[in-house]
């Protein structure tokens, strides 16, 4: 006989929060990654140590505007949700696209993918160069931090157990002239988890670099970014010169530890990931964030 499971669906969110603060339970918002976590053998139902809160209905947490320049999306908004809004950018929305199938991309959230910390986390590296923050709430108020902050290792995050992520803010990321690209590898387009994959950011002024960033997928227990070495090419002209692209690859030569597992191996891992950032500096950017 299934073991019994308490299962919580609050029709608000100050609801929600109180009970986590009353009670330690795992956070459910569209189960694509908790239920493959705790999955047993076939035809058994997964074993959740904990009581379940549902989140993935709360109005609070789908809310996708504009404040500014900057970009608020609601953490249970869904990957499909997402490419149908207006607001989106582009180059999110084309990473949305390498996600799983749409069956997942239906249930799947923005928030439950920051949260889950996957090395391979489709979205992270799009959300490291956009310098995510994530809004977090509990019954003490709520808090802002960076994603680069909140994410600490595979499957780590710094949440409190009475905290809820209810957006992902992105600052500046509707202000015009960013260029932005996102290059997943994988033994699929879509419905494989990704062996690298890579975001790179520039903004050009009168054909020099006013800024840019580079952040890579499943190289490391984290994304891997750099800022200073992102500092490095501040300033100079594009297109760059192979002198200024040589050294860039070096340093990240360095930093970019990948393992060997079931899907790829370090040494293709590595080469991959910076073929795709030699690429991404060798040529002046075209698409427009």
């Amino acid at each position: 006989m299934a073991e019994k499971i308490t299962a919580y669906r609050f029709d608000r969110l100050d609801q929600t929060l109180s009970q986590l603060n009353s009670e330690d339970c795992v956070i459910i918002a569209g189960g694509t990654d908790v239920m493959v976590l705790h999955k047993s053998r076939r035809g058994v139902p997964p074993k959740i140590p904990k009581p379940i809160v549902f989140i993935d209905h709360l109005s609070e947490l789908k809310q996708i505007y504009q404040d500014k320049k900057d970009l608020h999306i609601g953490a249970c908004c869904t990957y499909s949700e997402l490419l149908e809004h207006p607001l989106i950018p582009l180059a999110l929305k084309n990473a949305i696209k390498t996600i799983a199938a749409p069956a997942i991309r239906n249930r799947g959230t923005l928030g439950g993918n920051i949260c889950n910390a996957s090395p391979a986390g489709d979205s992270l590296p799009l959300l490291y160069v956009y310098n995510a923050r994530l809004l977090l709430h509990s019954i003490n108020g709520n808090r802002i931090v960076a994603i680069s902050d909140f994410i600490q290792g595979p499957r780590r995050v710094g949440r409190f157990p009475n905290e809820i992520v209810t957006e992902i803010i992105l600052p500046s990321v509707l202000e015009e002239g960013a260029h932005v690209v996102f290059e997943k590898v994988g033994n699929r387009n879509a419905d494989a988890i990704a062996k690298v994959s890579f975001a790179g950011f520039v903004r050009i002024s009168k054909d020099r670099i006013d800024d840019i960033r580079f952040a890579f997928g499943a190289v490391g227990p984290t994304m891997v970014r750099s800022f200073d070495i992102e500092k490095k090419l501040i300033g100079k002209s594009i297109p760059l010169a192979n002198s200024d692209i040589a050294p860039i690859l070096a340093d990240f030569d360095k930093i970019i530890r990948p393992i060997d597992d079931q899907r790829s191996t370090a040494v293709y891992r590595k080469t991959v990931a910076l073929n795709l950032l030699r690429y991404f500096l060798s040529l002046k950017q075209t698409q427009t964030n």
